[in-house]
C-alpha cells in the first residue's frame, strides 16, 4: 500500500484507479504534517476485516475532489481518527463489502483527539455492511465529527443478510458514544454530479458536434471574455468560486517565457478542481505554470483548436500562457 508519513503529496488520477491489496490498506496517511491530496481518481480493491481501505491517523490530512471508492472491503472504506481531518467533495462510495464500521467512519482514541470528516456532494450506493452494522456513516466517540454538505444520495445499501440499511438519512448515519454528525446539506446537486444510473438514462445531445470535439462545460465567463477575446468555462457555473485574472510579464515572472514573446496569459485560481476550460483568441501552444509547486513547474498542455481559438482544460490552480507555435 501507499504510506505517507511526512510532507504534502498530490495524486492526480486523470480518471485512473489505484488498486489496493485484497488484504490490507490501500492508502495510509499518518502524522501531523502529512498531507495527501487526491483528484479525479478511483480507489478500489483494498481492505480486510482488521484494516481500512484508507486510514488517516495521528493528525494527518486528506483532501480532494472527484473521488470514487469502489469495491472495497474491510472495517471501513475511509476511517479518520486521532486528530486527523478529511475534506472531500464530489465523492462516491460504491459497493463496499462487509464493513463493520461503515463506508466512512470518524472516531476518537481519546477525549481530546477526534477525527473530522467533511463531505460535500456524495453518493452512497450498494454498500453491503456486515449484519448488525446498519449504518453507512458512523461518528464514533466524542469529539469525532462527520459533517455533510451539499447533496447526498443514499441508494440500495443493505446488510449482509439482505435487510435494508442506510437508504435514507434516518437510518444511514449514526452518532455513537457522543460523536457528532452535522447535517448541513443543501439538497442541491451540481449539474454534472449525478449517479452512473442517471447518466445512462440521459439522452444523447441532438446538436451536431463541432468539427473538433472538446469537453462541453456548462457556464461561460463573459466579463473578461469581452475585454480579451478569450472564452472561459467552468463546470459548476460562474458563481462557483473560480477566478480569472489577466497577466502581464511581471505577473508571469519567468524571464524565459517573457522573452519567448507570449501572446496572452491568465491566472486561474479558486475552485479550479471542478474543471475549467480556457480558450485563447489566437492560435499557439499553451504552457501551464502549476501553482501547487514552488517555484511553479512549467508544464506543456495539450490543446484543441476550435473556431480559431486555442482551448485547454485544467483542474488545478495556476497560470496559463499562450506562446507562438
Amino acid at each position: 500500500y501507499l504510506y505517507f508519513t511526512a510532507g504534502e503529496f498530490t495524486i492526480n488520477g486523470n480518471g485512473h484507479s489505484i488498486i489496493g491489496p485484497p488484504n490490507g490498506w490501500t492508502l495510509y496517511v499518518q502524522n501531523a504534517g502529512a498531507v495527501l491530496n487526491l483528484n479525479n481518481v478511483t480507489i478500489r480493491g483494498g481492505g480486510n476485516a482488521s484494516t481500512n481501505t484508507v486510514s488517516v491517523i495521528a493528525g494527518a490530512r486528506l483532501s480532494g475532489s472527484d473521488i470514487t471508492f469502489s469495491d472495497n472491503s474491510g472495517r471501513s472504506t475511509l476511517r479518520v481518527i486521532d486528530g486527523s481531518q478529511a475534506t472531500l467533495q464530489n465523492v462516491q462510495f460504491l459497493k463496499h463489502r462487509q464493513a463493520t464500521g461503515g463506508a466512512i467512519a470518524g472516531s476518537a482514541v481519546n477525549a481530546e483527539r477526534g477525527g473530522r470528516v467533511t463531505l460535500t456532494n456524495g453518493i452512497f450506493r450498494a454498500n453491503r455492511n456486515a449484519a448488525g452494522s446498519t449504518n453507512v456513516i458512523y461518528s464514533i466517540e466524542s469529539p469525532a465529527l462527520v459533517e455533510l454538505q451539499g447533496c447526498m444520495t443514499f441508494e440500495n445499501n443493505v446488510q449482509s443478510d439482505g435487510s435494508t440499511a442506510a437508504n435514507d438519512y434516518g437510518t444511514g448515519i449514526a452518532s455513537i458514544g457522543y460523536g457528532q454528525v452535522i447535517d448541513s446539506r443543501t439538497g442541491v446537486c451540481p449539474p454534472n454530479f449525478q449517479s452512473p444510473k442517471k447518466k445512462k438514462e440521459e439522452k444523447a445531445p441532438t446538436a451536431a458536434p463541432t468539427s473538433t470535439p472538446r469537453p462541453q462545460i456548462a457556464a461561460t465567463h463573459v466579463a473578461l471574455q469581452a475585454a480579451t477575446g478569450a472564452t472561459f468555462r467552468t463546470a459548476f457555473g460562474l458563481d462557483s468560486g473560480v477566478h480569472f485574472r489577466q497577466l502581464d510579464g511581471a505577473g508571469i515572472g519567468i524571464q524565459s517565457i517573457i522573452d519567448a514573446g507570449f501572446l496572452e496569459a491568465f491566472d486561474v485560481y479558486g475552485y479550479v478542481e471542478q474543471g475549467v476550460e480556457v480558450c485563447f483568441p489566437q492560435i499557439g501552444r499553451v504552457i501551464f505554470l502549476d501553482a501547487r509547486t514552488m517555484p511553479r513547474a512549467i508544464v506543456p498542455l495539450d490543446s484543441t483548436v476550435v473556431n480559431g481559438q486555442t482551448c485547454v482544460s485544467i483542474n488545478s490552480p495556476g497560470s496559463l500562457v499562450l506562446l507562438p507555435n
